[in-house]
């Protein structure tokens, strides 16, 4: 029977794949990988000789229509990213909504994602949050910045390094330097950090010592006290 996998993959953690993930990416017709060279030392490591297509955001725009027609004449595909769950800032929300609208049966696997455990190690309110993944570059920015000034639920953001020390000021500037931050980096990995305390401090911190590694910014909202 036909149908889409969306299956997570590890963030750092080889010991973070899971037995089901492992079976469907051995079982499928064909994996969808980010970055093939990527996927392909995870796929060694598990020995899952699947054959893999390219499937990234330069792409997915010309693919999708013919990944559908193969998925409608019967074939099963597995949808991967380089780390994580796809489609959560990542390659993967077009071809499954073209699959819903064709009657494509999709099924995600619950594994590996980077918010969850930063949003957890945080300490700040968990009971409602907003993902906001990455921010504008420029164009909108601002923007959003300011939409989100009257954010009472914790924030979400994904983050490159270079951009890190920015970033915190600009949340000083428009949240306030007493705003709670806590910056997680390298998620299940042998160098994870979490780093916590106001955004002026938290900004100190890493101005003194800059960070590397993959980053998750998690900010309390605005308190209504």
């Amino acid at each position: 029977m036909s149908k889409l996998y969306i299956v997570p993959t590890p963030i750092g953690n080889l010991e973070d794949m899971t037995f089901r993930a492992i079976k469907v990416l051995k079982e499928v017709d064909l994996i969808l990988a980010e970055d093939t060279r990527t996927s392909g030392k995870l796929l060694k490591h598990f020995e899952i000789a699947t054959h893999m297509h390219s499937h990234h955001m330069h792409n997915e725009h010309k693919t999708v229509e013919n990944l559908v027609k193969r998925l409608q004449a019967g074939e099963t595909i597995a949808l991967i990213s380089d780390a994580g769950t796809p489609a959560i800032s990542d390659p993967g929300f077009l071809l499954t909504r073209a699959c819903v609208e064709n009657g494509v049966a999709v099924e995600c696997l619950p594994g590996a994602t980077a918010f969850v455990p930063a949003l957890v190690n945080s300490g700040l309110p968990n009971d409602k949050f907003v993902f906001e993944g990455f921010l504008p570059d420029k164009k909108g920015r601002q923007t959003r910045f300011l939409a989100l000034q009257e954010e009472c639920r914790t924030m979400i953001f994904y983050v490159s390094p270079h951009k890190l020390n920015k970033t915190l000021a600009e949340f000083a500037q428009y949240f306030g330097a007493d705003r709670p931050v806590s910056v997680s980096r390298e998620l299940s990995k042998l160098h994870e950090e979490t780093v916590r305390g106001t955004a002026e401090e938290v900004l100190k911190h890493f101005e003194a010592k800059p960070a590397k590694g993959e980053i998750v910014v998690v900010v309390g909202g605005k308190s209504l006290k």
